[in-house]
Parts: structure tokens; sequence; C-alpha cells
């Protein structure tokens, strides 16, 4: 373990000559170590030999590619301009900004998931845990009319009660999801990085500068620790700003030029 280890350290990436990142480091120790864990529990090993070696930290990265409210309906507009698929999509990219769910977590999203009453979605998150999220009434009204007109167009015997159908009339897979909601963000022409998770994003810190309790974002967002929440602190720019511009003595003098 020590040896992989000091190899991954020394490894660089072919395409740009980078190192792997820490997350990605800890990644691939983590398989190795859960492998041995079920080799021992299986009976196939006499002890489990790495269940003392701690892995390295994989640190907390801030999201890089940060959007504004005004930057995602630029781009919930683009696909307007696609006819019947843009329709489809533009019903994506809406419940993406309406929930903050993840894309893994809407490609499970089946007809009856979506409470038009009560403005809920049932929402299957990360390990098997179900959590029922709110829904704007701007994004019930896509999903209606999504289903009421544009749904039958793709469905067909097999697509069952999938809410969401790709090109073929079967659920989307979360790469081709990305792929889609990656390409509007270049039509709108912002070059940077982001598909499906720059609207969780966007939710979070948006629902924190408004002043959301971060115990609401975390069963928001369906994080199943409060620290991976707190991230969104570092990012949360409204409150900083304001609070900088009350008290720090540069913000609140003239300006030094000349």
């Amino acid at each position: 373990m020590d040896d992989y280890s000091a190899y991954l350290n020394s490894y660089r990436k072919t395409l740009d000559n980078a190192p792997l990142s820490p997350a990605q480091k800890r990644n691939l120790l983590t398989y190795v170590k859960v492998f041995i864990k079920h080799m021992y529990v299986k009976g196939l090993l006499s002890s489990n030999s790495l269940a003392d070696i701690d892995l390295p930290s994989k640190g907390h990265q801030i999201p890089k590619s940060l959007y504004s409210v005004e930057e995602i309906e630029t781009i919930l507009e683009q696909p307007l301009l696609f006819g019947i698929k843009g329709l489809r999509n533009r019903t994506i990219l809406e419940i993406f900004f309406a929930t903050g769910i993840r894309r893994g977590e809407l490609v499970k999203l089946n007809i009856d998931d979506i409470d038009f009453d009560h403005k809920m979605l049932r929402v299957y998150g990360k390990g098997k845990k179900e959590r029922l999220v709110p829904i704007s009434q701007r994004g019930c009204e896509w999903v209606a009319f999504y289903i009421g007109k544009i749904r039958p167009m793709f469905a067909f015997i097999g697509s069952e009660k999938a809410l969401f159908l790709a090109n073929n009339g079967k659920r989307y897979e979360p790469g081709k999801l990305s792929d889609m909601a990656s390409q509007y963000v270049k039509l709108a022409g912002f070059d940077r990085a982001g598909a499906c998770h720059l609207y969780r994003h966007n939710t979070a810190t948006t629902m924190l500068d408004n002043g959301a309790d971060l115990r609401h974002i975390q069963e928001m967002l369906g994080h199943a620790s409060i620290l991976t929440t707190q991230l969104y602190t570092h990012v949360s720019r409204k409150k900083l700003t304001q609070v900088y511009n009350d008290t720090h003595p540069s913000a609140q003098g003239e300006s030094g030029l000349f």
C-alpha cells in the first residue's frame, strides 16, 4: 500500500503532465482498502491488513464555476431554439435550477415522484436514501407541460414510468445529461466549466445569501454531513461582501488614487 501510494504521488497525467488531485489519490487508495476488507469478510484472507491504515485527506475544493441567477437564466433560454427536444431539455434544466438535485437523482425520477398539489419532489439520493424537496410553481408548470405535450412524443412501451426520456425513449444516462447541459452553457457564451452541477452550486449559494439556515440547505441537497454543506459558506459572496464594505477601512475610505 505504501508503494502504491508513492506511485500515485509521482504519477503524472498523460494529457497535461499534471499530478493526481488529493481526491483522486484518496479514491484509488480507498478501492484497494475496501477490496482487502471484502476479501477478509469472505474468508479469503486471514486478516484485514489495511484496517488501520489512514487514507490521505482529499481536502475541500471550493467550486470554481459559479454562476449568478442572471447567467443561469441566460443558459435556460438557449434550449428554446431547438424545438421539441429543446423544450424537453429546458424542462430538465428547470428541474436542476428549481431543486438543485444531482444528475444521478434526476435520471431516476418517475412521473409519480412529483406532487403538483404540494409542490414537492421525491428524490432518490445516495445510499438509497429518499427525501422530499420543494419545487417552485415555475418548475411544476414546466414539468406539467412536458408530461402533457412533450413526453408522449418520445415515449414507447419500454419507457415505463421514467419522467425524463432521451431521444431513444429510455431514461437518460448521466453522461449524456452532462453533455446536453454543457452545450447550452457554451451556447450562452460562457467559457467556463459547468453542466448539471452548476445549478446545485447556485441553489446552495443563493439560498445561503438570502438567509437560509445551513441545515435546511443540507436537507435540500441531500448531504449526509453538514460539513459538506458548510463548504458553500466559503463561496457565499453576498454576505461577506456586505460585511467587508461595512467594516473594512479600505472599503469605507475614499479612493487612494491621486
